[in-house]
């Protein structure tokens, strides 16, 4: 669908393009909260062909990483390691404050490539795997799963319902770029680390207020003032300081849902129902995967709904689409918000 959207934008030029994008964030149901906005953005861009080649970095949208020049070092509770902030946001060498949580890292986790603009894997992921709600948790995935994914983004067979999704272009730049040993390399590390619980969801009617950054992670705003949190699913860093300014790879999130969400989301992950099919069938009774699917138990709200919404729009097209239309082709958007909240809360 996203595609017949751009292919029909680009023919009737630059000006039109913005308002078939801006049609697309738009459109009814959108789950705005899981691609992290607040409000559709004024102005979208378009992504999808800033690095239609081989160097991600073109898709690298500036302004996403907080920015410090007076060189001051900090500090990290648990490590006996300083960092400026350049360093802790370097893209080709991020600081790595907990060496001894993980094995050590192959070189296109720990540096990337820089001639090509191949940003470290670390920057994003980190380097212990568990991800941020604007990217994705890899830690724990299997090996075949990992290489599976990576072949998508590459052939296009996997990209973003949302063209102002900076990240979700760089990343498929980025699975051109890798050699099949750099790409082995990144799925065997990130596969030898378990994936730890991450995100504590709590059930409410009310959020801290928050802000969004660029690069869609909601922060906490500065107070103790709360909002209304209506139909949607609202995922903060525990510590907007650890998690946005020292990037502590050990600092989770938190998932504000609403009020008895997670059980009608357990009822459509366990039973199906007239929208959707259960989820244990290829997910496991645990949901901790299963050799057809990966694990999905315990990860951030916001991707699993934004995977969701793919495969619903056809955007996530690979190998294993079919075996997900099943469950995503009669979704409406309270369902998804259900079913994430629900599996966010299993333990991974």
């Amino acid at each position: 669908m996203t595609r017949l959207i751009l292919t029909a934008a680009l023919a009737m030029g630059a000006s039109a393009l913005v308002a078939q994008t801006t049609f697309v964030i738009q459109q009814p149901g959108f789950p705005l909260w899981a691609y992290g906005y607040i409000q559709p953005p004024a102005v979208p861009q378009d992504w999808s062909n800033r690095c239609p080649g081989t160097r991600p970095r073109d898709c690298d949208r500036p302004g996403g990483l907080p920015a410090d020049t007076s060189g001051a070092l900090m500090k990290l509770a648990g490590s006996d390691r300083t960092f400026t902030i350049a360093q802790i946001t370097s893209p080709y060498s991020p600081a790595d404050w907990f060496p001894g949580d993980h094995p050590p890292m192959p070189d296109i986790v720990a540096h990337g490539k820089e001639a090509s603009g191949f940003r470290a894997c670390a920057i994003c992921h980190y380097p212990n795997g568990q991800g941020l709600m604007q990217n994705a948790p890899v830690a724990g995935l299997p090996v075949d799963y990992f290489l599976r994914q990576l072949e998508d983004f590459s052939t296009g067979r996997r990209t973003t319902a949302d063209v102002n999704k900076a990240n979700g272009f760089e990343m498929a730049a980025m699975a051109r770029n890798l050699t099949p040993a750099e790409a082995r390399a990144a799925a065997e590390y990130y596969a030898s680390i378990p994936f730890k619980p991450w995100v504590k969801v709590i059930e409410s009617e009310t959020v801290p207020r928050f802000t969004a950054t660029v690069n869609g992670l909601f922060m906490k705003a500065d107070g103790n003032d709360t909002e209304p949190l209506g139909r949607r699913i609202v995922e903060l860093p525990i510590s907007t300081r650890e998690t946005n300014l020292l990037r502590n790879p050990r600092s989770g999130m938190e998932a504000y849902v609403p009020v008895g969400s997670i059980k009608a989301g357990e009822a459509l992950a366990t039973r199906g129902g007239a929208t959707t099919v259960e989820c244990l069938t290829c997910h496991g009774k645990d949901l901790r995967g299963t050799p057809v699917a990966p694990p999905i138990a315990g990860r951030q709200p916001s991707y699993l709904g934004r995977q969701l919404w793919d495969f619903k729009l056809g955007t996530r097209n690979g190998v294993m689409a079919k075996a997900m239309r099943p469950a995503v082709e009669k979704l409406t958007t309270d369902d998804l918000m259900s079913i994430v909240a629900y599996v966010s809360s299993r333990q991974p």
